[in-house]
């Protein structure tokens, strides 16, 4: 056995050498959700019922907006493998572009949403706060969708530094203007949960704002500012780009669209059990976002190799992010059985919600090794830009498979918000092996083609 592992120690190494900056950026992009969370929580349960319900549904165009930005790493990484750094340039040009139609798009969706929210089942004393926070955050969302675009070229090109600094820099400044504004501090007016969405929507201006900066001077970027504006509208990238971009983009909305349509079926329970749900999704959140960034580093490294055409490096770079991303999960569901009797108190200090985290938190450790297997072989497709099965087997595993147990566990068997979250486990591990089960598929026809 030792002997097995010892043959990716020098792949354990360069992934995580990639994978700690990116993982610390991927986290940030969640961090500041989870930051109006916690501080939103201590100013009141109504307020943070209300931040679960926009939370809920914002996670849906948030994290299909990091998938689309995702088809950028397979096109960059396989250009910068090669060494053509202004063709690289050029591809991000393409995809500022398309990111940019993009967040438009989902903001239209997303006014829907917003002039829909009373008949969606909520409780109506919660409509007053969900309105303006909603507002808020839709705003952003096209800045999202401009750092987005930087930050993966910047990983695909090996550059997962910068975006750490600007993402841990943009969540000092979310926190700051969070205790500002929820709390009136220093004589501002004490605006609560609408004070935590102007501070988001700050951070989001100031951190894409940050990255343009760096783009522009930093001088390890002259190469790909040169392929950046010397770049036509090149419609093959273009078309390439949206590709890649809405298939991944679909397959993170599709599991991010079974947390949200769970969490509206929360909140047909109550308020308490909508606030308790938040809590423990965003402890998920933030855990699925460290396999992400771990994820999205193996991405990276599988189009190198496949640009140089190595496909044994290809197939070891998968399989050593797997064992580092299993690792990672079986950590996770330990700590989070070690620490479920505390953990819920960081949000609030509500008995009752206190006492339903307690009981999810089993639910979340339950799950942590089966998000683990899907986030690594979903990354290792992305890396071979086999990205189309992705959706179907998204489909398959979270509407077809989790959603309706969700419902059935939680309503039919009344089960309530234990019983909604059984379908989680389910899903998610059977798309994990449906995912790694196509990419050696996949891999056994591409070696033939070498």
């Amino acid at each position: 056995m030792t002997g097995y592992f010892s043959r990716y120690m020098a792949h354990y190494r360069d992934t995580a050498r990639l994978g700690l900056p990116i993982v610390l950026g991927q986290v940030g992009i969640v961090a500041v959700g989870f930051a109006d969370s916690i501080m939103v929580g201590r100013y009141a349960t109504a307020d943070l019922a209300a931040a679960s319900f926009v939370n809920s549904a914002f996670n849906l165009p948030l994290l299909f907006g990091v998938g689309f930005s995702y088809g950028l790493t397979p096109v960059v990484g396989r250009l910068a493998g090669r060494g053509e750094s202004g063709g690289a340039g050029g591809v991000l040009r393409d995809g500022l572009l398309a990111n940019a139609v993009v967040g438009v798009a989902l903001s239209l969706l997303m006014w829907l949403v917003y002039a829909n929210a009373g008949r969606m089942g909520q409780p109506e004393e919660l409509l007053p706060l969900i309105r303006p926070y909603f507002l808020l955050q839709l705003l952003s969302l096209v800045f999202v969708m401009g750092f987005n675009a930087f930050k993966q070229f910047a990983d695909g090109v090996r550059d997962a530094v910068t975006p750490m600094w600007i993402m841990l820099g943009g969540n000092a400044l979310n926190v700051a203007g969070n205790f500002v504004l929820i709390y009136g501090a220093w004589g501002t007016p004490e605006m609560g949960l609408t004070g935590a969405g102007v501070a988001t929507l700050a951070t989001r201006v100031a951190t894409l704002a940050a990255f343009v900066v760096v783009f522009c001077s930093r001088r390890a970027y002259r190469p790909y500012r040169e392929g950046f504006r010397a770049a036509g509208r090149r419609l093959k990238h273009f078309l390439e780009l949206n590709r890649l971009g809405a298939m991944v983009g679909a397959q993170m909305g599709m599991e991010t669209a079974l947390f949200s349509l769970t969490g509206v079926m929360v909140g047909w329970l109550g308020a308490m059990e909508l606030a308790a749900h938040h809590v423990a999704a965003t402890l998920s959140t933030l855990g699925f976002m460290i396999y992400y960034g771990v994820g999205a580093a193996v991405s990276v490294r599988v189009s190198h190799f496949l640009g140089r055409e190595d496909m044994e490096g290809v197939r070891r770079a998968s399989t050593a992010g797997f064992h580092l991303i299993g690792a990672l999960s079986v950590a996770a569901s330990v700590f989070f059985l070690l620490n479920r009797g505390w953990i819920g108190g960081v949000f609030t200090e509500e008995e009752g919600v206190l006492s339903m985290v307690s009981g999810l938190v089993v639910m979340l450790a339950a799950y942590q090794f089966g998000d683990g297997l899907q986030v690594a072989y979903a990354n290792s497709l992305r890396g071979i830009a086999d990205v189309k099965p992705l959706v179907l087997l998204s489909f398959a595993g979270y509407f077809l498979v989790a959603l309706p147990v969700s419902y059935l566990a939680g309503f039919a068997l009344d089960g309530g918000l234990m019983g909604v979250w059984a379908g989680y486990p389910v899903g998610l591990a059977l798309a994990g092996l449906m995912f790694r089960a196509r990419f050696y598929r996949r891999l056994k026809t591409m070696n033939r083609s070498f």
